[in-house]
């Protein structure tokens, strides 16, 4: 086994395992391969494997089966691609596959999902919209959850974070930003999301399901930061905002992240070599909007992150104008997938009580919280 294809193991199996790929099947392909170059072509196997399910139930009328298998297709295709910056056709080629079976589960899934696209600088952002089930929660406007991905995360990634807040009454709003899954090969990384934010809110409004007068923001890794600036973008008009594993400034993170991370950055923002994709990191920083940010904002954050130090959460922590809570995860890794019981609930009934007047949730051991209540 190469160092690239151990290094991806060691970063991000528990996120693997958390987001839709059985842990017998990460097993099985992570075993069998020894190149990075053989990646894409292990992962892209073997959801065809669970694509071929799922077109198979779609033919026999099938259709909850059909939209389970087939989401879980998409979530494999898509870890093929998610780094494999090294292989542009072949990355395009399993992503393509990754956004076609979403697109063909969404209709079959509990609720259904559709895609929303927003036309954006000459270009287009895409989202996926899902509302709550009706008999459970009524047919009104619903209050709805942002959810922004990450660097090598897309979407089609997000389904299971998307029925958290589901299953609460919650409106879930999945987007691929700038320089992220289907907008990553027309529009760059960027530092600041103001534009972004600002188109978003026009189509939450243009969204009869949906009152975007109950916003909240969610965001994981890159996301985490994407969050915060989306937040600090729209001040008043957010309700809430959840920051995982996100930096305050990425570029002072560049040393210690991995080189598929490095590279993966380098392609999305254009740059043409390591030190220019630093000098753009650098850019992605929150000390100049931070105080800008006044909706109450929750951050998760692993004390075990090997990509995003944890004191980069204390940084946010302090920086912002509004009121900040701090989950310190002291087992936790990047993204806190690997203790993904110990937020992921707690997340979701932090945005339930500010959005949709839920519970209150109580933090406990074993996590470290903090809270800090300013003036906006």
């Amino acid at each position: 086994m190469d160092e690239l294809v151990a290094s991806a193991i060691a970063h991000w199996g528990p996120r693997f395992t958390t987001n839709g790929v059985t842990v017998a099947d990460f097993t099985r392909i992570t075993s069998a391969i020894e190149r990075w170059d053989d990646w894409c072509t292990a992962w892209t196997g073997a959801g065809t494997v669970h694509e071929e399910l799922g077109r198979a139930a779609l033919e026999q009328e099938r259709y909850r089966s059909a939209g389970t298998h087939l989401a879980q297709a998409a979530v494999y295709h898509h870890f093929a691609k998610f780094v494999f910056v090294v292989d542009p056709a072949q990355m395009r080629a399993a992503h393509s596959r990754a956004v076609a079976c979403l697109s063909d589960a969404l209709p079959h899934l509990d609720p259904p999902g559709r895609r929303v696209e927003i036309p954006f600088e000459g270009s287009r952002l895409v989202a996926v919209l899902r509302v709550p089930q009706a008999h459970l929660h009524g047919d009104g406007r619903h209050p709805v959850v942002l959810l922004l991905p990450g660097l090598d995360s897309t979407k089609e990634e997000l389904g299971s974070t998307e029925q958290t807040f589901l299953d609460r009454g919650l409106a879930t709003f999945t987007l691929d930003g700038p320089g992220q899954g289907e907008a990553e090969y027309d529009l760059r990384i960027r530092g600041d999301w103001s534009p972004v934010a600002e188109a978003v809110w026009t189509v939450l409004g243009q969204l009869e399901e949906l009152d975007r007068s109950r916003l909240g923001v969610w965001g994981v890794s890159l996301g985490g930061y994407y969050a915060p600036r989306v937040a600090a973008a729209l001040g008043e008009r957010a309700t809430a905002c959840v920051a995982l594993a996100g930096p305050f400034n990425f570029g002072d993170c560049w040393p210690g992240l991995p080189k598929l991370t490095r590279d993966t950055f380098r392609v999305r923002s254009g740059a043409a070599d390591d030190e220019e994709a630093r000098r753009i990191a650098l850019s992605l920083d929150m000390s100049e909007t931070a105080g800008d940010l006044v909706a109450p904002l929750l951050i998760v954050f692993g004390r075990r992150d090997r990509l995003i130090p944890w004191q980069q959460a204390e940084l946010l922590r302090d920086a912002v104008a509004g009121p900040v809570e701090l989950l310190m995860l002291e087992e936790g890794n990047h993204g806190c997938a690997d203790v993904a019981p110990q937020h992921r609930p707690l997340t979701a009934d932090w945005l339930a009580a500010r959005l949709a007047d839920g519970p209150e949730p109580v933090f406990a051991h074993p996590a470290t919280h903090s809270t800090m209540q300013k003036a906006g």
